[in-house]
C-alpha cells in the first residue's frame, strides 16, 4: 500500500499531539524538519534505518 508523505506526516502529527500533548509549533518544526530531511541528499542515508 502506497500512502502519500504528506498524508502520513499529517497523521503522524495528529498521534503526536493527541498522545504526547506537546506544543503545536514543536509537532509542526519535527515533520517540517522530517520533510525537508526526505528531500535532501541525506535520504539514501537515512532510508536504511526508516525501513
Amino acid at each position: 500500500m502506497d500512502v502519500p508523505l504528506w498524508l502520513a506526516l499529517i497523521v503522524v502529527g495528529f498521534l503526536g499531539y493527541k498522545l504526547i500533548r506537546s506544543p503545536l509549533w514543536l509537532v509542526a518544526v519535527i515533520l517540517l524538519g522530517g520533510y525537508l530531511l526526505a528531500h535532501s541528499f541525506m535520504a539514501p542515508l537515512i532510508d536504511p534505518f526508516a525501513k
